[in-house]
C-alpha cells in the first residue's frame, strides 16, 4: 500500500509496525528513518509560535525623507528556547526601493521566559499613515531541520508628515518682519495701520500723520509713527482638486502648495497674526481653526499629512461659501490653486467679487519650470514647436493672472523651489503697505 510522508514519519516513530509496510517502503525507512526521527524531534523542540507575546513601541510620526524606528518586543513565555526568523511587514511605501528585505527581516534568539527587542527602521517615501501589517515568525528547532511558523497582527501606525523644506527661508523673512514691525532701528515712517509712537515733526513727513491733540500739549509739532497691525486673520486655502494632482518635477503640485502654506503660517504666527487652514475640493477635506501660536504649525503639519489630491473638479461655489463662513471679519485669504484658464474663468472668477469686497485675496500657483525651459529651446524643428507651445502656455497664464489682478487679487506664480519664499514676500509686502 502507498503511504504518505506523514505515515512514513509515524512508522519511523514506531506508530506503524514496519512489517506491515511494503518492501520498498521498509527499505526506504531503514535509510531515512533516522532523518525523519531527527526532524520530528527538532519540530517538537521548536518553541511554539502561538504562545509568543508581541508588542510595539517607537516612533509614531516622522517627516517625509527621515527615518523612523519601530521596536517589536518578542516575549517567550514557553519553556523552550526560541530560535526564529522574523519578518515585520509594512506597506511598500514605507521603504526606499530595494531596502525592504534588509530592514524588515530579523534573526532572534529568546531564551525561555525572556524577551528581546527588534528594531525595524522605516524610511517612508510618501506622506500619510503607514500601518503595520503582519509579523511572521518562523521558529526553528535546535538542529534547524524543521520549523513552526505563524503570523500575528500587532497594530502600529506611523504618520508621515510633510517635510517643510522651505524652513530654510524663515530666518531671512523674520529679519525683514522685525524691520517692518519696529523691532529694530529701521522703522519705516507712515506705513502700517497700528499706532506705534509719537515723535517730532521733520520736513518731508506726511502732514496727515500730525497728531494735533498731542501737538497742543507739546512745544513742537508731533507726528504719529505706525507699524503693521498685529492679530490679523489669515485663512490659507489649499485646493485639493484634480489640478493639484499634476506633477511638477518629482512631486504633485499639492506638496509644493503645502510647503508654501507652512512657511507662510510660521511667518504669520511670528508676526502675531491668527492663521487658519482649509483644504477643499468638492467638500472640506481638512480644517484647522482657532489654534494658539505655538500649536498652529504642528496642527497644520498633522492635518496635511493625510491629504491627497482628489481626481474631481473643485467646486468653487462651495469653496467661496466655506471661506466666507470661516472668515466673517476682514481677513487675508490665500488660495493655493492652479492658474489654468478653464478652472479659473469658469469656476473662481465669477465668484471673486463676493470675496474681494470683504477680504484681501492672494492667489498662489505652482508654475512648471520645464515650460520655461521649453520656451527657450531652439536648434531643431521639434524644439521650435515645443517653444511655441510653451510660449502659448505662458501667455495664457499671464492673461489669467491679469484677469485676477483686475478683480483686485494679488497673484504669485512661481516654480516649486521659489513658491514658498515668493508667497512669504508677498505677505510681507502687503503687511508693509498696510493692506492687512
Amino acid at each position: 500500500m502507498a503511504l504518505t510522508g506523514r505515515a512514513a514519519l509515524l512508522a519511523a516513530l514506531g506508530s506503524i509496525p514496519v512489517g506491515l509496510l511494503e518492501p520498498s517502503w521498509a527499505g526506504l525507512l531503514a535509510v531515512n528513518g533516522p532523518i525523519a526521527l531527527a526532524c520530528a524531534v527538532d519540530y517538537a523542540l521548536a518553541a511554539p509560535v502561538r504562545s509568543l507575546v508581541l508588542a510595539r513601541s517607537g516612533d509614531s510620526s516622522v517627516r517625509l525623507g527621515e527615518p523612523a524606528d519601530v521596536h517589536l518586543t518578542v516575549s517567550n513565555p514557553s519553556n523552550r528556547k526560541l530560535r526564529a526568523r522574523v519578518r515585520d511587514a509594512w506597506p511598500p511605501s514605507s521603504w526606499v526601493a530595494g531596502t525592504e528585505a534588509a530592514a524588515s527581516r530579523h534573526e532572534v534568539v529568546v531564551p525561555a521566559g525572556e524577551r528581546r527587542r527588534l528594531t525595524t527602521r522605516l524610511r517612508p517615501t510618501r506622506r500619510g499613515d503607514r500601518r503595520a501589517d503582519r509579523v511572521t515568525i518562523r521558529s526553528f528547532g535546535p538542529l534547524g531541520l524543521w520549523a513552526r511558523q505563524g503570523s500575528q497582527v500587532v497594530p502600529w501606525t506611523v504618520r508621515v508628515l510633510p517635510p517643510f523644506t522651505s524652513r530654510k527661508h524663515l530666518p531671512s523673512r523674520l529679519a525683514r518682519l522685525r524691520e517692518l514691525d519696529g523691532r529694530t532701528s529701521l522703522l519705516t515712517r507712515g506705513e502700517g495701520t497700528e499706532f506705534d509712537s509719537l515723535r517730532d515733526y521733520v520736513p518731508g513727513d506726511d502732514t496727515r500723520s500730525i497728531d494735533w491733540r498731542a501737538t497742543a500739549r507739546r512745544p513742537k509739532v508731533a507726528v504719529r509713527t505706525w507699524r503693521p497691525e498685529r492679530d490679523r486673520h489669515i485663512l490659507i486655502c489649499l485646493d485639493t482638486g484634480r489640478t493639484s494632482a499634476g506633477r511638477v518635477g518629482d512631486s504633485p503640485r499639492l506638496d509644493s502648495s503645502m510647503d508654501a502654506a507652512l512657511l507662510l503660517a510660521a511667518l504669520a504666527t511670528r508676526a502675531g497674526d491668527r492663521v487658519d487652514l482649509l483644504a477643499h475640493d468638492r467638500r472640506p477635506r481638512a480644517q484647522v481653526q482657532g489654534r494658539s501660536a505655538a500649536d498652529v504649525l504642528p496642527s497644520f503639519v498633522n492635518a496635511m499629512a493625510t491629504l491627497e489630491p482628489e481626481l474631481v473638479e473643485t467646486d468653487s461655489r462651495t469653496l467661496v461659501s466655506t471661506i466666507l463662513r470661516n472668515a466673517p471679519r476682514r481677513s487675508l485669504v490665500v488660495i493655493l490653486t492652479s492658474l489654468d484658464a478653464a478652472p479659473i474663468e469658469e469656476g473662481l472668477l465669477p465668484l471673486l467679487p463676493r470675496l474681494t469686497q470683504r477680504h484681501t485675496v492672494l492667489l498662489a500657483s505652482v508654475a512648471d519650470p520645464h515650460v520655461a525651459a521649453m520656451a527657450a529651446s531652439r536648434g531643431s524643428a521639434d524644439a521650435v514647436y515645443e517653444a511655441a507651445a510653451a510660449t502659448q502656455t505662458q501667455a495664457q497664464r499671464h492673461r489669467t493672472a491679469d484677469q485676477l489682478a483686475r478683480h483686485g487679487v494679488h497673484v504669485v506664480d512661481a516654480t516649486p523651489d521659489t513658491l514658498a519664499p515668493s508667497l512669504a514676500d508677498a505677505y510681507l509686502s502687503l503687511k508693509a503697505a498696510g493692506r492687512l
